[in-house]
């Protein structure tokens, strides 16, 4: 089979594609030939060697396929030959809290992933893909989407009502603005671009925000809010965006700290965390029940991933070019050509 490999930790240009046997199922896992597959901004990390927990190489990257169930291994009893699935970002957080079990089973990082003809999931870490998606749409769901879920459900408790502010016009923040408006919160959005902003708006955004023109967004966000603040912020940005989201958050709110895009800097501490009381959570994408539940609601109300562009597997390295430059509004996919 045809699949590309991290090699050594020099970016994008050492990925290699590689010919490699085509993977047995053990028990209780499943071969799935892959039609889809989406980037993270992980999978940059991945490529420079700065990701936590990635000290397996030559490994193939890339947490996030979808498939066709080709063979499952001894044990197997919740899947079939013809199923198509995706894959959990870690194999091995089924419910719960995570242990270590879970932390040593992200795909594409501490095990190999799925840019691939084929790959191996494990059966509990493998969820099927309703019919009303696609094979690319459903590449996007285990990365970004679970982890605008986790940020908005399980670490803020969303409910009917609550202001969301999203950062950027990426795969988690489209999807927090989705998921959110699906159960009935009110969003705000940043980004640098007009137009990005244009189409936030055309899929439900309530207020939009240019951070170009406003350098002091945290202001135009409290002016939004009354002077009240958001009740969650998806902080995708670290150190040079924590401080103005921390200054967004209204008392008892929640910052859902999920991404470094400004840098791995640690952000500086903020007294307002302690006057207001803040939530400071740290996600970590999410376990195979949020994808579960995610999944579902995104069924219930029909909701479709935007997706920016698709490429041949091929042409998966222009994917990572595109994902490096950052002017991508949703998600980039890559689809098997063979």
């Amino acid at each position: 089979m045809r699949a590309y490999q991290v090699v050594e930790p020099d970016g994008i240009e050492a990925i290699q594609q590689v010919e490699l046997e085509i993977p047995t199922p053990g028990d209780r896992e499943i071969l799935v030939k892959m039609k889809a597959c989406s980037l993270n901004f992980r999978d940059l990390l991945v490529a420079n060697g700065g990701y936590v927990r990635n000290d397996i190489r030559p490994m193939i990257p890339v947490s996030d396929g979808a498939g066709e169930v080709v063979s499952v291994g001894k044990g197997v009893t919740g899947f079939k030959a013809g199923d198509r699935v995706i894959g959990n970002f870690f194999q091995h957080w089924i419910e719960g809290s995570m242990g270590d079990a879970g932390l040593t089973s992200a795909l594409g990082g501490a095990i190999n992933g799925v840019l691939a003809d084929y790959f191996i999931l494990h059966e509990d870490g493998t969820v099927k893909i309703p019919d009303y998606l696609s094979y690319a749409e459903a590449a996007t769901l285990p990365c970004a989407a679970t982890t605008a879920w986790h940020a908005l459900v399980h670490a803020g408790g969303i409910k009917a009502g609550d202001t969301i502010l999203l950062l950027g016009t990426g795969g988690v923040s489209i999807f927090g603005l989705q998921l959110a408006k699906a159960m009935g919160a009110e969003v705000i959005i940043t980004s640098s671009s007009d137009e990005k902003l244009e189409r936030a708006r055309g899929l439900g955004a309530d207020h939009t925000i240019n951070y170009k023109d406003c350098p002091d967004w945290e202001q135009e966000v409290l002016a939004i809010t009354q002077g009240k603040g958001v009740n969650n912020v998806l902080e995708v940005g670290g150190a040079g965006t924590f401080e103005k989201s921390v200054a967004s958050v209204g008392v008892n709110g929640t910052v859902s700290v999920i991404g470094i895009l400004t840098g791995m800097d640690s952000p500086t501490m903020s007294l307002m965390t302690i006057f207001n009381l803040l939530h400071i959570q740290g996600v970590y994408v999410g376990s195979v029940e949020m994808l579960k539940e995610m999944v579902a609601l995104m069924e219930q109300h029909q909701l479709h991933p935007v997706i920016d562009r698709t490429y041949a597997f091929s042409d998966a390295m222009q994917a990572y070019q595109q994902l490096a430059a950052a002017g991508h509004f949703g998600k980039l996919v890559i689809e098997n050509d063979q």
